[in-house]
């Protein structure tokens, strides 16, 4: 029988043990809504908008006026941070038509817009820079063969291999441009390194069948992203946040598995990567669209996987449509920020009312209408 001497304090973990109890933790939900930082770049809550194509910019390249009043609106609604559409780095990287360029000093004035038109509304503003590589749906249409990593990938779109050369003058265009995001105002930039683009081509064992420097083992297929961030941290000094979307695995067979991701995750940190974005990769990762679809999170393993591989922040996408799901993965330490493309396409306000108490889900469906093929802003075409 335990006895307790009653004329002295009691232990109360002594007690515990002896009692056989586990000690009670009561966990306190994270509040979203509360200030976060990424680096010394403090958001007002954890809610991001991913980099969206939004189908705004002219034949250049540059911001219109279109661009401009559809950030207005995401800069009010409340989201912590925006990342820009995909700008391309080079005129042969170029994904898409209407894309926005980073590729000169001339796209400087109509990117500085796009910063203002966020920070009126009091979001912080990231310019996410890419290079299209071989993955251009564009490109070979306007008579531009595309850079391949490899020749030996076999794909219809017209394409030759890149030289060394060309590929230290890539890693260039990308410094080039992430220096006019900086002068432009940005609060950050964040590298595409997802989707099947370039960062990807490089590291998918399925597009890189090099036998030099940049491919063959695991660390060579990965020193373009090494010597990216390397280059680029040294250009914007260190105070400047470097972010990257990063598909940490292919999902198609022979692809990259998910241990090389994280291992490739860890040395972006050690170079300066201040946070990671969670996404696909190499092959497509199913979704469940259509009428009234359930909310599937599919980046929240491997989301949960990266959290505990690295010290920085970590950004969840894709499926989420609901303040309850968004409280769970960061209740849960799978993820530190929430980050949505499509709801905000059909809700830019959605982060403020839920911050007002409305708890609604969102209306998105994942029909994928919004993504039009027409010369129209991207904006949701759901039907009722």
């Amino acid at each position: 029988m335990l006895s307790i001497n009653s004329s002295g304090p009691i232990n109360v973990t002594k007690l515990h043990n002896k009692l056989g109890l586990r000690k009670m933790e009561h966990k306190t939900s994270v509040n979203l809504f509360g200030p976060y930082h990424i680096g010394n770049l403090e958001l007002k809550n954890r809610f991001v908008r991913s980099a969206t194509w939004d189908n705004t910019a002219d034949s250049s390249g540059a911001v219109t006026d279109n661009s401009v009043a559809l950030y207005e609106k995401l800069g009010s609604g409340g989201v912590g941070l925006i990342v820009t559409g995909f700008a391309f780095v080079a005129p042969d990287g170029q994904a898409l038509p209407r894309q926005y360029g980073a590729y000169s000093d001339e796209m400087i004035p109509g990117l500085r817009r796009l910063v203002q038109a966020a920070h009126r509304g009091g979001a912080k503003i990231a310019l996410q820079i890419m290079h299209a590589g071989i993955n251009s749906a564009y490109l070979p249409r306007a008579g531009i063969i595309a850079r391949a990593v490899s020749m030996k990938y076999d794909v219809s779109t017209p394409h030759r291999e890149m030289t060394d050369e060309e590929i230290e003058g890539i890693i260039a265009q990308f410094t080039s441009a992430a220096i006019r995001g900086r002068k432009a105002g940005f609060d950050a930039v964040q590298f595409h390194g997802a989707h099947g683009y370039l960062l990807s081509q490089f590291l998918s064992p399925l597009f890189n069948l090099r036998t030099d420097r940049w491919g063959g083992s695991p660390q060579n297929r990965r020193r373009f992203h090494l010597e990216l961030v390397s280059k680029v941290r040294q250009a914007v000094g260190k105070d400047f946040p470097l972010l990257i979307k990063f598909g940490i695995q292919d999902d198609s067979e022979g692809g990259l598995p998910l241990n090389e991701g994280l291992k490739t995750a860890k040395q972006l940190v050690d170079l300066g990567i201040d946070a990671i974005e969670v996404s696909g990769s190499v092959g497509r990762t199913p979704e469940i669209g259509g009428k009234n679809p359930p909310e599937q999170v599919i980046y929240r393993e491997r989301a949960a996987a990266l959290k505990r591989a690295v010290t920085v922040p970590v950004i969840i996408v894709s499926g989420i449509r609901s303040l309850e799901t968004a409280q769970s993965i960061v209740d849960s330490g799978d993820a530190d920020l929430i980050s949505m493309s499509r709801p905000l396409i059909r809700e830019p306000d959605l982060i403020a009312l839920w911050q007002r108490g409305d708890g609604s889900s969102s209306d998105c469906v994942s029909c994928f209408r919004c993504h039009s093929k027409t010369k129209e802003p991207v904006q949701c075409k759901k039907r009722s």
